[in-house]
């Protein structure tokens, strides 16, 4: 589950550098993802990892 969100489920985009002279070589962009650690309901915690997007709109909604 490496290099993906736990909520939103974004994970890497693939597409392609194009030159000047429109050469195309393949380019891999990786979400902005932050580890958190939230409180389970037993009382353990967890760490997880989450895209920044997604920590602002869970920061707006709480």
């Amino acid at each position: 589950m490496a290099r993906r969100c736990f909520f939103s489920g974004k994970g890497p985009m693939v597409g392609n550098n194009v030159s000047h002279a429109n050469n195309k070589t393949k380019k891999r962009s990786l979400p902005n993802l932050r580890t958190i650690r939230i409180k389970l309901e037993d009382g353990t915690t967890a760490k997880i990892k989450v895209a920044a997007s997604t920590l602002r709109t869970m920061k707006k909604r709480s």
